[in-house]
């Protein structure tokens, strides 16, 4: 299977994304601090029917800021995608957006329905979709993760983020054969931006949740079947489900069910995205108006 990598440059940032299989583009948006690689176990046996499309969040990886110490808001995020997509399709496109990621779809969603013709959001964490009083206590929650974070360091923390997304570390409930995913030095560094600028991001979002209500969008609210229901993740799902009159929708594994149970996650995925049911949007050469890293550009690696 060949991979087809660019980069594209954005406002502040330049972002590196990948480009795999042939049929309707499907957006992959990683959670946490996953870049374009995380999700190589649910990519390929998507291939065969999605041109599937991957991509390091501004500050991750291979995507550089400008400014590395500035930090993002989500309404960059969700810019940082709509650039990607209008230079890789002129066709409305299929998304799936895992945790931060479904909050980025949600703000492309709102900003520009036109591009995403249906966004899959599983477990956003997404406060603004909650009661206030929940709302309150949850952006509290991320807050005092951070300043764990800042005081003690990301051995400290990882546990206390897994305890507040219903995510058991030791947990044995995974498919076989998984890619390793070692923490590695850039996973370290992709943790340090996460949590220093992604979760003040969450917390000072600006989600016109209300506007979700009559976007053109199809979104599809999703959880994962292990997700214990009292979390915060699950809870921002359910009450999105609700805002949009929607089926909350169950999905293999847990809140990381994309990177635990990859092919059943997929199959999942592909009831879901038929693609009899979308019109194949072509994924072309980038448009050479695009502002395009020359010194990158695209490598087709078999």
């Amino acid at each position: 299977m060949s991979v087809t990598t660019g980069t594209l440059a954005v406002p502040g940032a330049t972002l590196h994304y990948q480009v795999r299989g042939t049929g309707p583009v499907l957006l992959i948006s990683q959670s946490g601090e996953g870049d374009a690689d995380r999700s190589n176990d649910l990519v390929v046996p998507l291939v065969d029917s999605f041109t599937v499309v991957t991509y390091d969040r501004r500050g991750l990886s291979r995507s550089r800021l400008d400014d590395p110490g500035r930090g993002v808001t989500m309404a960059e995020h969700a810019d940082d995608v709509h650039r990607l997509l209008a230079a890789l399709t002129d066709a409305p496109a299929l998304m799936l957006g895992c945790s931060l990621g479904a909050v980025i779809g949600l703000h492309v969603a709102v900003a520009h329905p036109e591009q995403i013709r249906t966004l899959v959001a599983h477990e956003p964490v997404a406060p603004r979709l909650l009661p206030d009083d929940r709302r309150a206590r949850h952006e509290h929650e991320l807050a005092e993760l951070q300043d764990l974070y800042l005081r003690a360091g990301l051995a400290a923390t990882l546990p206390e983020i897994a305890s507040t997304l219903g995510i058991d570390p030791a947990g044995t409930d995974r498919e076989p054969d998984l890619t390793p995913q070692p923490m590695t030095a850039q996973r370290v560094t992709n943790f340090d931006h996460f949590i220093r600028h992604d979760f003040t991001a969450i917390v000072h979002d600006t989600l016109d949740t209300a506007a979700l209500r009559g976007v053109s969008t199809r979104i599809v609210p999703a959880t994962g079947r292990t997700t214990p229901r009292t979390v915060f993740d699950r809870l921002a799902a359910a009450a999105l489900a609700t805002l949009i009159g929607r089926e909350l929708r169950e999905a293999p594994g847990g809140h990381n069910g994309n990177t635990t149970h990859p092919r059943a996650y997929a199959r999942w995925l592909r009831e879901i995205l038929d693609p009899a049911d979308h019109p194949a949007g072509a994924c072309p050469e980038p448009d050479k108006s695009v502002d395009l890293d020359p010194r990158s550009g695209w490598t087709v690696i078999a």
